[in-house]
């Protein structure tokens, strides 16, 4: 495809951004649409995967039908063989009557399955069967239906991964990715992020009927060579606060600052930014529990026996902080608040003695007796709790802030009674 022919097709579809990655992928897009092959589109959380087979769609022979894009992520493990291949009257409580599913609905047009890795293995058989031959059979019948559909996958887990844990078929990869789109993360595309960032200002700009902010040269520079780990959906965040609380309209480096998280990695969950320490030994959800209960419990573990050795009148000299503080979570149980009541208690001039005999420091001991002991469906239950209680009961983000699909969340909140 021709530059010019890129152009339009960015026009169409409101795509902005001149690096050559994303023209690469754009041009793959539109050379493979007009073939029937499956394609795989990956690339990180907020790179704009969804505008991809949205192409792919228009620019082939199947335009005229139906495009109809499913959220694997968001339906329910119970449901989503019912959503995507239909089912009969009576299958399960709640069918009252019969139902299509979204591949008899999308029959001679496109589905486009986003988040695909999040599907259950049983599922993914079934899908497999639909690529190879255009067969499935509805939940609760054994009647072998038809359909003729092309099927455009979105993920951004590293299906590689994945594959190797057990938790996606490999067949069903190679099926897939006949055609493979890599959508380039906003921190590889340069100049970009300075495009996006004046197309999103003119956006609110006219959706708040107010002028439109600019950057400084300095601010320009600091845009671009952010890492943005959330990618254009961050920019579309950030330019959007900016526009509504600053009221200079000139936005300079320091302005900018503030809006942008210094510490990418460890404030939050680190699954959810990509970080390196745990996307690669840590990516699922139980593996990332496990990490959180090990430091806990060393963390627990090194002050009870400072505690000790403070009932027995040894001399200790107490960290003002953990000496796990290369690790964080939201919801990880802290000590913190135990370190300060050790260090109280000395600056009073209290003997070693008297914490041996006094019932609250005691208790503080079992206390900690009682976190070494806790277990991980108990550290499980907790961080789910919290997230919740940050969230206000928005399950949605709730979820994405545990870097866990709103099905998992979901199925966890049942389990642990969290309603």
């Amino acid at each position: 495809m021709t530059r010019a022919e890129i152009q339009q097709v960015k026009l169409r579809f409101g795509i902005i951004g001149n690096d050559e990655n994303l023209l690469h992928a754009i041009d793959t897009a539109m050379q493979v649409a007009p073939t029937d092959v499956s394609v795989l589109i990956t690339g990180e959380s907020g790179v704009g995967k969804e505008s991809f087979p949205q192409i792919i769609h228009q620019f082939s022979r199947r335009k005229h039908g139906k495009y109809i894009a499913v959220n694997c992520g968001a339906i329910p493990e119970g449901t989503i063989d019912s959503e995507l291949f239909g089912h009969e009257k009576g299958a399960f409580t709640g069918a009252i009557s019969d139902r299509k599913g979204y591949f008899s609905e999308a029959d001679g047009g496109t589905i486009f399955l986003d988040e695909v890795g999040e599907l259950p293995l049983a599922t993914q058989a079934r899908l497999l069967r639909v690529l190879e031959n255009g067969e499935f059979i509805r939940v609760g019948s054994s009647k072998v239906e038809k359909t003729n559909v092309r099927i455009v996958a979105a993920t951004n887990v590293n299906l590689d991964r994945a594959i190797a844990d057990g938790r996606f078929r490999e067949d069903l990869f190679y099926r897939l990715s006949t055609v493979p789109i890599k959508v380039p993360p906003l921190r590889e595309r340069g100049d970009d992020a300075a495009l996006l960032f004046r197309k999103f200002a003119a956006d609110f700009a006219e959706k708040y009927r107010m002028p439109a902010i600019q950057l400084t040269e300095e601010a320009k520079r600091m845009l671009v060579n952010y890492r943005w780990p959330g990618n254009v959906r961050q920019l579309k965040n950030v330019t959007e606060q900016i526009s509504i609380i600053e009221t200079d309209r000139e936005v300079t480096a320091d302005m900018l600052r503030r809006y942008l998280p210094q510490k990418e990695q460890g404030q939050r969950l680190p699954a959810l930014f990509g970080s390196k320490e745990f996307g690669q030994g840590f990516e699922g959800e139980r593996e990332f529990l496990y990490k959180m209960l090990y430091n806990l419990n060393n963390e627990v573990t090194e002050l009870k026996q400072v505690v000790k050795k403070l009932m027995a009148g040894e001399q200790v000299t107490v960290a003002a902080e953990p000496a796990h503080t290369h690790y964080y979570a939201p919801a990880t149980p802290s000590t913190d608040a135990v370190i300060p009541i050790i260090q109280h208690s000395a600056a009073n001039g209290r003997s070693a003695a008297s914490l041996h005999n006094d019932d609250d420091n005691i208790q503080d001991t079992e206390a900690v007796e009682e976190a070494e002991t806790m277990s991980l469906d108990e550290v499980e239950k907790e961080m789910i709790k919290k997230a919740l209680e940050r969230n206000r009961g928005r399950r949605r983000a709730a979820a994405k802030e545990l870097n866990i699909s709103e099905r998992t969340l979901y199925r966890k909140i049942k389990v642990y009674g969290l309603e």
